[in-house]
């Protein structure tokens, strides 16, 4: 079924506007049963939700040929993929990932969106997951609850794309491709450290946080917490272009507080920052066989071309490319990952040089 204009359904399934000619996604949950996490810690069940477009095609042999999975980043979920700058680039007709051709898959990882998370009611006593952990339950999904062997295009978003890195690691023959937009495949240290850190210590440091068992959300600490990923997240020249004036950033930041307070739990915001805390895919990338088009922005805050990293480790990848996309008063911070018009087409030549001969 394809939408015309804004329809109310597809408005409630996205929670965002989806375009003229964009499918509406199908949606499902799929349950592992008795997963045991890196911690040691475990859950009887661990529910993931996931998105759909498309259909997936097999070969003579039943092997999936057409699959791509899409990877969020912190604190979004698979929807975040129908945003317009996305879904109405690729996800259409002729587009890089036309559904017609491919089987787009969008999980929310654990903790987020409709999978499970510590609001769900273990509060601070869920399991505190990682990474690792996050893409063996994606490797899982795939492979237990919807069948794909094979994966023609692993695409991540900033946690998405550091899950992208472990992807191309633990299942390296998985793949026949990496797209890794805003990131940096190093253990998070400097700068990107220090304002997790003080997130996290926002939420854990509120007395009202009662040891993640509050019944009212810690209002002052989401504040600061939220305030620091707009910080994290904005870029100075399009946020000074889109609010000139210190009457329109009052009223922004206000309306923005607002808004998160009704939307962000606390021990979710909490456990989704802290679950970078033992990422560093840097002593094993030589072992990622797949080609990778790495993708960052020269105005992401997190992600700073200044510190040389992208062009030092690049060069340990068999098969990689690293493009830094320049400032512009068009690009977005490190949100210019899911702004696809500034890197379709490297999408649309890593799918071209990856096609099984």
């Amino acid at each position: 079924m394809r939408i015309k204009g804004l329809l109310a359904g597809a408005l409630a399934l996205a929670g965002l506007a989806a375009a003229a000619e964009v499918p509406v996604p199908q949606e499902g949950d799929f349950t592992l049963k008795n997963f045991t996490f890196r911690s040691g810690e475990s859950l009887s069940q661990l529910k993931l939700h996931y998105y759909t477009l498309g259909t997936p095609k097999r070969d003579a042999k039943g092997h999936v040929t057409n699959a791509v999975i899409l990877l969020h980043g912190t604190g979004g979920t698979g929807k975040q993929f129908l945003r317009p700058q996305f879904a109405e680039t690729l996800l259409v007709p002729g587009g890089v990932l036309d559904p017609a051709r491919y089987y787009v898959i969008m999980p929310d990882g654990i903790g987020h969106g409709g999978s499970s998370k510590p609001s769900d009611g273990l509060h601070a006593h869920f399991p505190h997951y990682d990474y690792d952990d996050m893409v063996e339950a994606q490797y899982r999904l795939l492979t237990e609850g919807l069948k794909v062997d094979h994966l023609r295009l692993v695409f991540g978003t900033s946690m998405g794309c550091m899950h992208g890195f472990v992807w191309g690691e633990t299942h390296p023959a998985f793949a026949d491709a990496l797209m890794t937009n805003a990131c940096l495949p190093v253990q998070i240290a400097g700068r990107n450290r220090f304002w997790r850190k003080m997130l996290m210590e926002s939420i854990t440091g509120d007395p009202a946080w009662q040891g993640g068992d509050y019944k009212e959300q810690p209002k002052e600490a989401l504040r600061v917490a939220s305030g620091l990923l707009v910080l994290a997240g904005a870029a100075p020249l399009p946020f000074q272009l889109q609010d000139p004036t210190r009457d329109q950033v009052d009223k922004y930041y206000d309306d923005h507080f607002a808004d998160t307070l009704k939307t962000v739990d606390a021990n979710d915001l909490l456990y989704q920052v802290d679950s970078s805390r033992d990422y560093d895919p840097s002593p094993k990338l030589g072992l990622i066989t797949a080609p990778v088009m790495w993708v960052n922005s020269a105005d992401d805050f997190i992600n700073p071309p200044e510190l040389g990293i992208a062009e030092q480790k690049v060069k340990e990848l068999k098969r990689g490319e690293f493009v830094l996309i320049p400032l512009s008063a068009d690009t977005h911070g490190h949100g210019t990952h899911t702004w696809a018009k500034f890197w379709q087409d490297k999408m649309a030549h890593l799918l071209d040089i990856s096609a099984p001969k």
